[in-house]
């Protein structure tokens, strides 16, 4: 599989911050996501943290609470350091989920949202190891994703429900079935695993490290 990643493209970034507002659907997610987090989140790590959107409404939640959000778009980060400006609490960092993540200490809460697809399949089951390393025991890792359809029509019916084509569709996606990283996440150590959400080809999938 060839590991296209356009998100380093101001335009590719700016066309998908014009249309994430309009994503069906996306809202509920989110919310989910707020419920699943302990209610004693202190810190909390969002990967591929785009615009900051999520981020916000976890900081929305938890407003006492230290954050760190990753992203490596150029675009991205300028977005987040907009956003999160005058809030000591929160440390943006560059850094591409292609590559292992750097020592960034312990996490009562791991999020991201529509991120994690544009890895590889290998690299994202590595990635989900790293994350499990950095929650603290108890620790929820939620991961708001788009994941792949079971046929190809779904597939194409989801595409045409947002807008796109499968000429027009992101070519960084690297989408794999949601059971199959629930079960990574079990095998992995995680517990409480479950799809807490889902619409189409986007799921909410969460587990817990064990207390």
């Amino acid at each position: 599989m060839a590991a296209v990643n356009e998100w380093i493209q101001a335009e590719h970034a700016e066309s998908y911050l014009g249309r994430a507002d309009r994503i069906p659907h996306r809202t509920e997610g989110e919310a989910t996501l707020l419920e699943l987090l302990p209610p004693t989140t202190s810190r909390v790590l969002d990967l591929g943290s785009g615009d900051g959107r999520l981020l916000g409404f976890v900081l929305n939640k938890f407003p006492n609470a230290e954050a760190v959000a990753l992203d490596f778009s150029p675009t991205m980060l300028e977005k987040l350091r907009q956003r999160f400006h005058g809030n000591s609490n929160v440390s943006v960092s560059d850094h591409n989920l292609d590559n292992p993540l750097p020592p960034l200490g312990e996490f009562d809460a791991v999020v991201s949202s529509f991120a994690i697809h544009h890895c590889t399949h290998e690299r994202k089951r590595d990635l989900y190891e790293e994350i499990f390393r950095l929650l603290a025991p108890g620790g929820v890792f939620c991961n708001l994703e788009h994941v792949a359809s079971a046929t190809q029509k779904l597939h194409v019916d989801f595409l045409s429900s947002i807008g796109y084509t499968p000429e027009t569709e992101d070519p960084s996606n690297k989408l794999l079935d949601l059971h199959i990283q629930l079960q990574w996440l079990r095998s992995i150590g995680y517990e409480d695993v479950d799809c807490f959400w889902k619409w189409r080809e986007l799921a909410l999938m969460a587990g817990r490290k064990p207390a």
